[in-house]
């Protein structure tokens, strides 16, 4: 049975923010359109804890600030053994999955595009030995789509 999550908070840790998308959103309304922006932002100590989160708002800076508040209050920790995961695990989301496999020292991260993002920064040195397979993805994937399969979520 698993344990209840225990909530970390982000006194002390010392957290590196990486912005992985903005994305215009356009409402269209009676007067017209509303243009806003949704931020996709992921923090980490570089040390095992990583979170993600995400903003909207009607300037770039403000969504950014949001989705930086919201990852400090989603903080997990990723066990590791010397730099890498312990064990392969499998992340589900939809229609897409992603395998996460350990790797020796010095393979880095193998991934593409979307599931790099969260995994190589800021969180670079306590993930820096992941292997990343996508297996069924049937749609085109999005950052905030994937970092829920990964672990961030």
């Amino acid at each position: 049975m698993r344990q209840p999550k225990q909530r970390i908070t982000a006194q002390g840790l010392d957290l590196k923010d990486q912005v992985i998308s903005i994305n215009r959103v356009t409402k269209v309304v009676k007067g017209g359109k509303n243009l806003s922006f949704a931020a996709l932002v992921v923090v980490g100590d570089e040390g095992g804890h990583v979170g993600f989160g995400t903003g909207k708002a009607r300037e770039v800076p403000l969504a950014i600030k949001k989705a930086v508040e919201a990852a400090k209050k989603n903080l997990i920790r990723v066990p590791l053994i010397e730099n890498t995961l312990p064990h392969q695990l499998i992340g589900r989301f939809g229609a897409g999955r992603v395998m996460m496999k350990p790797a020796s020292e010095g393979t880095g991260v193998i991934a593409g595009g979307a599931v790099r993002a969260p995994l190589q920064r800021p969180s670079e040195v306590a993930i820096s030995e992941i292997r990343e397979l996508l297996i069924d993805a049937t749609n085109a994937l999005e950052p905030d789509q994937v970092s829920a399969p990964a672990g961030l979520r």
